[in-house]
């Protein structure tokens, strides 16, 4: 497996138990609809949170999250649509991104609750 792939499930596993660590329901992980996939979802009060990871190990290219990109976040929106339809939930849906950069062998984890609105097109 490529160092970036491990990276990204060292990241993903992380993000995990920070959710875990903050109160959050863990209600899926990796979710997967045809080609689209959802790293977390997770609960928290009334509110579900559609969560994407980033990790990276520089910032040299960018901040993590900024590599959530207009075309990414619709490909969240629809998955999160694709979920959310199958269930019976009568909650607020919102859209995070969990930002980790890791330097050696420390972590600096970042929460964006709401870090994008999904738009009406």
């Amino acid at each position: 497996m490529a160092n970036h792939n491990k990276l990204g499930i060292e990241g993903e596993k992380l993000a995990t138990e920070f959710l875990i660590n903050k109160g959050y329901e863990i209600l899926e992980t990796n979710w997967r609809f045809g080609k689209k996939e959802i790293d977390i979802i997770a609960k928290t009060d009334n509110v579900v949170a559609i969560v994407e990871v980033k990790t990276r190990s520089t910032e040299y290219f960018g901040l993590p999250e900024e590599s959530v990109t207009h075309s990414k976040q619709k490909f969240l929106i629809d998955a999160a649509d694709n979920y959310l339809q199958n269930l019976d939930f009568d909650a607020d849906v919102r859209f995070d991104i969990i930002s980790i950069i890791k330097s050696g062998t420390k972590y600096s984890v970042r929460h964006i609750e709401e870090a994008f609105i999904p738009l009406i097109e």
